[in-house]
């Protein structure tokens, strides 16, 4: 019974440790997020799009050419 309790918790420490150095591996790579370009929101839909993909108008961005020619749309959404 002794060597039971001994190899459970041999093996349990064994995976906390596994699994505590392999987090400390992956945290480096969380930084992608820093490379997301900047987000707008269409003032005409609501849909978000990156800031380089938009049209802006008076300080206004669109998704697309007809929602820029239709110009903002309600704001009850």
């Amino acid at each position: 019974m002794l060597r039971l309790l001994f190899w459970i918790v041999l093996i349990a420490a064994a995976i906390w440790l596994w699994r505590k150095f392999k987090g400390a591996s992956s945290a480096p790579n969380s930084p992608r997020e820093q490379d997301a370009p900047p987000m707008v929101r269409c003032a005409h839909c609501g849909v978000h799009l990156p800031r380089d993909r938009a049209l802006a108008l008076e300080q206004q961005w669109y998704c697309s050419q007809a929602h820029l020619e239709q110009g903002p749309g309600t704001r009850d959404r």
